[in-house]
């Protein structure tokens, strides 16, 4: 459900905003922080994300959900409605598919001026191994009218946004969620185990490419419709816009990007880096939801230079990160490392910030800071 609430909700739920220039993060902004985590950078070495590192944002709470009565209702413009228990989502040919995940708020918190909301850095971000059935032989099952255009994904988790009361949903238009390439699953499984509760269980949407926003989780509805949705999570957010008015261009696929293990050891507060002279090992991990990973460079000076890395070998695993090395001769004193990435489409990530009210698809070149001891 979409629905406006009284006059008296204003207080409860505020409309999204712009940090004022002085403003540092609030304690609203704390609790979502606390509440949703991102990937620690030292577990990008994971070529597979255990499911406790992997990033999680929940919008609302995380429902109490049991797979044993839970039921996926498949409706709307279909031939032959749908109503599947866990069991029967089981009998169909399930498939494994290992996919980069990451939030479309990713990058947020280092915007100016900042948009309100979960202040993430750039650690929103995780890979796993999704087991499901491929969204396509569902809808196949349930035969989709001519008139089709979209398919709406309901989840169970039910909160208040901007004034209005919701459950979370989202749509993709039918051509993606009948798509082969990439195939979208309806996932029960992480890593080969049921999903966690945090991350859906017992049902959720897996969109390989998309950002994390329409990878509904909870799922218990697929609505087949002959328009576009219109509700919030479609039209009011998860768009790029400069201005509250504008009404934006909708965000969809991963904006490439790269991320660098932070090398050496960490000062607690600061996280600042420390390292001693000599060969330094440099790696991490790259991704776009564009086209394959082409090229990740590396600098060791701010910026100022960039040195081609060594990608490893592509594999079948076309949506997930790929792996990057390569080497620094660490001198004494103060660096700002960085890398970047460009995908096969010749897409690649900015260093300057790209802004939008939203913080969305702020893929802005990663730096840390190290410092580098005499001895």
């Amino acid at each position: 459900m979409d629905g406006r609430m009284d006059a008296g909700a204003e207080g409860i739920s505020a409309p999204g905003r712009i940090a004022e220039p002085a403003e540092g993060i609030s304690l609203e902004e704390l609790a979502l922080a606390a509440r949703n985590h991102g990937l620690p950078l030292e577990a990008l070495r994971y070529d597979v994300t255990p499911p406790g590192l992997h990033y999680v944002l929940v919008h609302y709470d995380i429902p109490a959900a049991r797979s044993e009565n839970w039921r996926l209702v498949v409706n709307g413009r279909v031939r032959t409605p749908l109503t599947l228990d866990m069991e029967t989502l089981r009998s169909f040919p399930a498939v494994t598919h290992r996919v980069t995940m990451e939030c479309a708020g990713n990058g947020r918190a280092r915007l100016v001026p900042r948009p309100v909301s979960q202040p993430w850095l750039v650690e929103a971000v995780g890979t796993a191994e999704w087991t499901g059935v491929p969204l396509r032989l569902l809808l196949a099952e349930a035969g989709v009218e001519p008139d089709a255009v979209e398919a709406v994904f309901g989840g169970a988790d039910h909160g208040i946004e901007r004034g209005v009361e919701q459950d979370y949903r989202r749509s993709l238009p039918l051509a993606v969620a009948r798509g082969s390439d990439p195939e979208v699953l309806v996932a029960y499984g992480m890593n080969g185990r049921p999903l966690p509760p945090q991350h859906g269980h017992p049902l959720r949407l897996v969109v390989p490419g998309w950002y994390g926003m329409a990878h509904v989780k909870w799922l218990r509805e697929i609505t087949l419709t002959d328009a576009p949705f219109t509700g919030f999570q479609q039209a009011v957010a998860y768009r790029y816009r400069q201005e509250a008015e504008d009404p934006g261009e909708p965000v969809t696929r991963i904006a490439p990007r790269a991320l660098m293990v932070p090398p050496g050891f960490p000062d607690f507060m600061s996280r600042v880096r420390v390292v001693r002279p000599g060969q330094v090992r440099l790696e991490g991990r790259a991704w776009s939801g564009y086209a394959p990973v082409a090229k990740v460079e590396a600098s060791t000076d701010g910026g100022q230079t960039w040195s081609e890395a060594e990608l490893a070998p592509p594999d079948e695993n076309t949506w997930a990160w790929r792996r990057w090395q390569t080497s620094w001769t660490a001198t004494p004193g103060s660096h700002v490392l960085s890398a970047r990435t460009t995908d096969a489409q010749g897409n690649t990530q900015p260093l300057d910030q790209p802004w939008n009210r939203g913080g969305f698809g702020n893929n802005l070149v990663q730096q840390i800071s190290v410092v580098c001891l005499r001895k």
